[in-house]
């Protein structure tokens, strides 16, 4: 049988979920980064409103992908074969990716 005609089932996932497991916390340390970075420029050297706001949009990003992050982290941890990442959960990462990344950008700016 090869293994093209092999069945997904008969799939050895290996180390792979936890490579995964440890890519969603590297992320997550990042995505903490960029929200203390974007409060210290927010409110070093006088805050304004606008700063201010954009900072605290930053740290509510940072906590939905915190909590996303959590889930997964938690599903591949408890599994020996976790489900697939919905494609909602993946939509949702991404989103709070880039919004915090244009977020933390517009501060620099």
């Amino acid at each position: 049988m090869s293994g093209a005609d092999a069945a997904p089932a008969d799939r050895d996932p290996g180390l792979q979920p936890e490579r995964t497991r440890l890519a969603w916390r590297r992320t997550t340390l990042s995505s903490t980064v960029v929200a203390v970075l974007a409060a210290r420029t927010a409110l070093h050297g006088g805050a304004t409103p606008v700063s201010v706001l954009a900072a605290a949009l930053c740290c509510v990003l940072w906590l939905a992908f915190l909590r996303i992050a959590h889930r997964r982290i938690g599903t591949l941890a408890a599994a020996h074969r976790p489900r697939a990442l919905t494609p909602a959960h993946a939509v949702a990462a991404g989103l709070c990716t880039l919004a915090l990344a244009v977020c933390g950008a517009f501060l620099v700016l």
